[in-house]
């Protein structure tokens, strides 16, 4: 199977690209901090062009390869459920962890995920950098965002449940038909 490579270009609104790379605005936070906050972020309407002016990135080029980069790394983070759901039979050691807030509970728990602890982030930190973790969320973008995190910690085998609870419960449909 072949690689469908994006294209990006400097006078693409910030919207456009973000349909075609869910992407890019983490990867702009993680690697120039931009996007992530008021005072850092951009508009919809901005062209890529414009936010690399506003915070003096001049390299318009590399900003448009940290993009493509981080989108085809989601990719290869993305985890189907099925595949954590055999993990889960065959007793392999990974730690689950939903990242779901409390204030979530209407959607169905994943019984088999912990839920994250946002109080103790040591509990994980202090794990190798070669633990498996596996994260899940509603829709899979969380957990995205979630395992870049973990990634950016030099942890090396990080994986998202590719689109979420939603996902996770269909494969447990399939499973059982």
């Amino acid at each position: 199977m072949t690689e469908t490579q994006i294209e990006i270009r400097p006078e693409m609104t910030m919207e456009a690209i973000l349909k075609v790379a869910p992407s890019a605005q983490r990867a702009l936070f993680q690697r120039y901090h931009v996007g992530g906050c008021s005072s850092c972020g951009f508009q919809p309407s901005d062209t890529l062009a414009q936010v690399c002016k506003d915070h003096n990135l001049l390299d318009v080029n590399d900003v448009v390869g940290t993009i493509v980069l981080s989108e085809q790394a989601d990719k290869t983070t993305q985890i189907e459920a099925s595949e954590v759901r055999g993990w889960l039979a065959a007793a392999e050691k990974f730690t689950f962890i939903d990242v779901r807030s409390p204030d979530e509970g209407d959607i169905p728990s994943v019984e088999a995920a912990e839920p994250l602890d946002y109080n103790n982030s040591a509990k994980y930190m202090e794990l190798e950098k070669d633990h498996r973790f596996v994260f899940i969320c509603t829709n899979g973008e969380r957990s995205l965002d979630v395992a870049s995190y973990f990634i950016g910690h030099g942890f090396t085998d990080v994986h998202a449940v590719r689109g979420g609870v939603s996902a996770w419960m269909a494969s447990d449909d399939a499973a059982a038909s």
